[in-house]
């Protein structure tokens, strides 16, 4: 996994984390949500990139 997306995939589970804080504390589903859909896609970007290095692996 590359140094860029790394940074990538925690970036958008830190923005996840926070919007999902933001609507605990303001009663906003919808933030909530989102914030739990950001985290899923890091969560699926890192799975990725994780294959990806594994693939590079096996080939080498």
């Amino acid at each position: 996994m590359s140094i860029e997306d790394k940074i990538k995939a925690a970036a958008k589970n830190i923005e996840g984390k926070l919007q999902e804080a933001v609507g605990e504390v303001t009663g906003n589903p919808e933030d909530k949500a989102a914030g739990k859909a950001k985290q899923a896609e890091a969560e699926v970007r890192n799975s990725v990139e994780n294959i990806k290095d594994k693939a590079k692996e096996i080939i080498n």
